[in-house]
C-alpha cells in the first residue's frame, strides 16, 4: 500500500505565509476528506497554535519524538477538524540543532515518518522554520514535494534561489525522490504593480500554482482564534484560496 503523500512547505524567509499555507492547506485537505496530519517543525509553534494546540499545552511534542523520548504515536493529537491531526512543536526545538549533530542528524523525521501510525493519513504537511538549518534540512529530507509559498517583492526570487540551492543539494544527497511541486503566491495585493512583476517573472523560471492567497483580514485574524481560516470564516477570500490550493494538489497526485 502506497504511504501518504509527504509535502514540505518551506521558505528560508520569514513573513511571506508560510505556516498560513501549512495550517491552512492541512485543514483544507481534511476537509476534501482526505486524512491528513500537520507536522510542526518551527520552534515558534504557530501551527500547532494556529489548529488549537497554543505552546506550552502539548505534554509530549515533536522535540520528544525526535531526541527519542517518544514515539511519534504519543505525540499526535486531534484538532476541531476530524480528519486533521497535529504532531505539535515546542520552543525545545531550538535545540534539536545541537542534539541531532550527528551523522544521521538530517534523516531524525523521515525515520519517524515510517511509523506505522503514519499509513493511515493521505498526507502529512511540514511545516517548516524559516531558516535553512537543520529543522528545515530534517523536513526536505522527509519530504517527497515541496511547495514555497512566495510574497511578491522585490527579494522575493533571490531568496527562492538559495532555497532551490538546498533543495538540488539534498536531492543530490539523502533524498533523490523530492519533487519541486510549485510556488504559491500569498498575500497578493491585485493593485501593486511590482507584485505583477514578480509573479510574471516566476511563472518564466517555475511552476506557480493556479490559486493565488489574497491578503485578508479573516486569514490573519483566525490563528489568535486558533482555527484555520475554513474553520472561523469559511466563506473568506484567504479559506477560498487554500481549497483552491487543496484542490489542485489532490489533482496533482492524482
Amino acid at each position: 500500500m502506497p504511504g501518504p503523500q509527504i509535502i514540505a512547505i518551506a521558505n528560508q524567509k520569514g513573513g511571506v505565509g508560510k505556516t498560513t499555507t501549512a495550517v491552512n492547506l492541512a485543514a483544507s485537505l481534511a476537509a476534501a476528506e482526505r486524512r491528513t496530519l500537520l507536522v510542526d517543525m518551527d520552534p515558534q509553534g504557530n501551527a500547532s497554535s494556529g489548529v488549537g494546540v497554543p505552546p506550552g499545552t502539548a505534554e509530549r511534542t515533536i522535540y520528544d519524538a525526535l531526541i527519542g523520548s517518544a514515539t511519534l504515536a504519543d505525540v499526535l493529537r486531534s484538532t476541531k477538524i476530524e480528519t486533521l491531526d497535529v504532531a505539535p512543536s515546542t520552543q525545545d526545538l531550538i535545540g534539536v540543532e545541537y542534539e541531532l549533530f550527528d551523522q544521521d542528524r538530517g534523516t531524525h523525521l523521515a525515520t519517524l515518518l515510517r511509523a506505522p501510525e503514519i499509513a493511515k493519513y493521505d498526507y502529512v504537511i511540514l511545516d517548516s522554520p524559516p531558516s535553512l538549518g537543520v529543522l528545515t534540512l530534517n523536513v526536505l529530507v522527509a519530504a517527497k514535494r515541496v511547495i514555497v509559498p512566495l510574497q511578491p517583492e522585490y527579494y522575493a526570487l533571490e531568496g527562492i534561489t538559495y532555497l532551490m540551492a538546498t533543495i538540488d543539494r539534498v536531492r543530490g544527497s539523502l533524498n533523490a525522490e523530492l519533487v519541486m511541486e510549485g510556488i504559491v503566491l500569498t498575500m497578493w495585493d491585485p493593485r501593486n504593480r511590482l507584485a505583477h512583476q514578480v509573479a510574471d517573472e516566476v511563472r518564466r523560471h517555475f511552476r506557480v500554482f493556479d490559486a493565488i492567497i489574497p491578503r485578508n483580514v479573516r486569514l490573519s485574524e483566525a490563528p489568535s482564534h486558533g482555527l484555520p481560516a475554513l474553520l472561523y470564516d469559511a466563506e473568506s477570500k484567504g479559506a477560498q484560496g487554500y481549497l483552491s490550493l487543496a484542490r489542485e494538489v489532490i489533482e496533482g497526485a492524482a
